[in-house]
């Protein structure tokens, strides 16, 4: 089997001219006609910095005021650096001392009607004033538009997302549907948003979720604790168990492979997964619950809790461990920055990664290479190579780590 390494020409395009462009769209779609947000005439609905630029967009700020303006920024992202850090905090002083017309030349005056606007909507919706910042994210099949909603007095209160496509949509119902399952399933290990808001604004599913503090200082991540908390997911839902070709998760993943079975990628996945079924398919597993994308930037260990977000991808019936492996291969590659290498040296890793889950000696490479097809049918399915996403071209890194390795068996 050989996997497939050719790149499509979307790829080779500038991130920072896809996120110009995405800048554009989101505009389009959070303020249609009758707004305008070229100068045009009529009241005031927003006033936005472009930070830091118009040409490599990552933030939108309102600028009603500086403590508005501040606090968006400070509650952007957790910097992962020293140096990020003085970089953000040399922003919000910017912003706050009204000192930022001298770093960020770029504005965008929306005017119009404000009933016309996301703005109107959303205070409709949660019967509160309230100001719009947002995310201008890296390309990628599932990138959608993501507002942070902040009070007059510069709270962050909420996190938005708006689904504007196929994809989009389903994932934002996915993720509504998911908090709302574990709002009520006694979860003790961590803490999960709550839905404020659920519905649709001119075709787009939109899903407002509490804010996670986030910006409240960070304690130590121990393993105990991010196992017992990956733990306390895996069963949220109840457990089944039973072997690998007879379970639910076995039929669910092959109509997933049929899927794409014309893509040359999923050939490759099909024939995989064949030499599993041969080797392993009587091979008894245990079944629950996992997050989807339990990666280190989506969560925040506090010393009494710890805090996960984007559950987009949340799903029941899979092989224990997942998210284990998961988030060990994220890690990973944020670290490195080596994708290939990152599968290698999870894979290697699996007998330490699943045992904490009750996953048996002879099952424990087996659901490492499961997880890898099951993310590697993701990709295909979202078309992430198609969207630019930086990973997308899944014959660069992870399908000769699978293949070679299910040939070994």
């Amino acid at each position: 089997m050989s996997p497939v390494k050719t790149a499509p020409a979307e790829l080779t395009a500038d991130d920072a001219a896809l996120r110009t462009q995405y800048l554009n769209e989101v505009l389009g779609l959070l303020y249609p006609p009758p707004c305008d947000t070229e100068h045009g005439q009529g009241p005031l609905i927003a006033d936005y910095l472009v930070v830091p630029n118009a040409r490599r967009p990552r933030l939108l700020v309102p600028s009603i005021s500086p403590t508005v303006a501040a606090a968006a920024v400070r509650r952007y992202a957790e910097p992962q650096s020293r140096l990020a850090k003085l970089k953000r905090d040399a922003v919000v002083a910017a912003v706050h001392t009204r000192t930022s017309g001298l770093l960020f030349r770029d504005r965008i005056r929306v005017t119009g009607p404000i009933s016309a606007g996301i703005d109107g909507y959303l205070s409709d919706a949660l019967r509160r004033d309230l100001a719009v910042s947002i995310h201008i994210g890296p390309a990628r099949a599932n990138r959608k538009p993501v507002l942070q909603l902040l009070g007059t007095d510069g709270e962050t209160f909420a996190f938005g997302k708006l689904g504007t496509g196929p994809l989009t949509q389903r994932l934002v119902k996915a993720e509504t549907a998911a908090l709302t399952a574990l709002a009520g399933s006694g979860l003790s290990k961590l803490t999960v948003p709550r839905v404020l808001h659920a519905g649709q604004w001119r075709d787009m599913q939109v899903l407002i979720q509490s804010a996670l503090p986030v910006w409240l200082p960070r304690a130590p991540l121990t393993q105990r604790r991010l196992t017992a908390a990956m733990l306390d997911i895996a069963g949220c839902c109840g457990y089944t168990t039973g072997p690998l070709t007879g379970s639910a998760y076995w039929q669910e993943l092959q109509g997933r492979l049929a899927a794409v079975a014309d893509r040359p990628e999923g050939a490759g996945l099909a024939a995989a997964v064949d030499v599993l079924a041969a080797h392993s398919g009587e091979t008894a597993l245990r079944y629950g619950a996992w997050h989807g994308d339990w990666a280190p930037w989506n969560m925040a260990n506090l010393a009494d809790t710890l805090l996960v977000w984007d559950w987009e991808r949340f799903a029941t019936g899979v092989p224990m461990g997942f998210d284990a492996v998961h988030h060990e291969l994220q890690r990973r590659i944020q670290s490195t920055g080596d994708a290939r290498g990152a599968v290698e040296a999870t894979v290697q890793r699996a007998d330490e990664l699943l045992a904490p889950f009750g996953v048996a000696p002879v099952a424990r490479e087996i659901t490492a290479l499961l997880y890898l097809v099951d993310l590697a049918v993701r990709y295909l399915t979202d078309r992430q190579a198609e969207a630019g996403a930086r990973l997308g071209v899944l014959g660069t890194w992870l399908l000769p780590v699978l293949i070679r390795r299910v040939e070994e068996l």
